[in-house]
């Protein structure tokens, strides 16, 4: 079992990334979110967990163990492969599923690409009691003044998942609508990034 990685990031693309670790090249499928924090040449720590089938074996990596915890606990659910798992972590944070699990809200499950209503249901069902409480990962932290601004790392990490600039900041400027949030924080940056890649769709400009 590969828990975790650390290494140079080597390459990055919209959904995976390869980090050199002493000179091994290992691919890692990984969320929107989390690739949009490695930059080509620096060094990254994620946590991983590798999945084993008959004809492969693949590495999901991930900025937070509890995204890794959320994603192997996800796999227990009935027609829940590493696929869909992955994808309710690219639209929903660790605290916001298991907010819609504990409050059976299935139409936010079902906004997670290849989730409809009967499996959404059967989600709710199996994963009750099993993801614990809801956290405070969705909100930003308590403090003094006016917050910094953090749309330019959204848009700039946008940019380098594949849409052009003028794109990435009107998804931006759609998902603060949504919320009617003036400005992003940095702890709202992950949030954010899933709104505009909602408001973005599958399709790269």
């Amino acid at each position: 079992m590969i828990a975790t990685l650390r290494g140079t990031v080597a390459q990055v693309s919209l959904d995976r990334a390869v980090l050199d670790v002493g000179g091994v090249g290992y691919l890692v499928l990984a969320t929107p979110a989390t690739l949009a924090g490695l930059r080509v040449g620096d060094e990254a720590h994620l946590h991983t967990t590798l999945v084993v089938r008959e004809d492969s074996m693949t590495l999901y990596g991930f900025a937070e163990d509890a995204e890794r915890e959320v994603f192997e606990t996800a796999q227990s659910v009935s027609g829940v492969g590493p696929r869909i798992a992955l994808a309710m972590l690219a639209v929903l944070t660790p605290s916001a599923l298991r907010r819609a699990v504990a409050d059976e809200d299935t139409a936010a499950l079902r906004r997670v690409p290849g989730i409809g209503a009967k499996s959404a249901q059967r989600i709710v069902l199996e994963l009750s009691g099993r993801l614990g409480e809801p956290g405070h990962d969705d909100g930003a932290p308590a403090g003094s003044g006016a917050p910094a601004d953090e749309r330019g790392q959204v848009v700039e990490a946008l940019v380098g998942l594949g849409w052009p600039a003028k794109v990435a900041e009107g998804a931006v400027d759609k998902a603060l609508a949504e919320t009617g949030a003036e400005v992003v924080t940095a702890a709202a940056v992950p949030t954010t990034l899933r709104a505009a890649l909602r408001q973005l769709g599958p399709q790269r400009g």
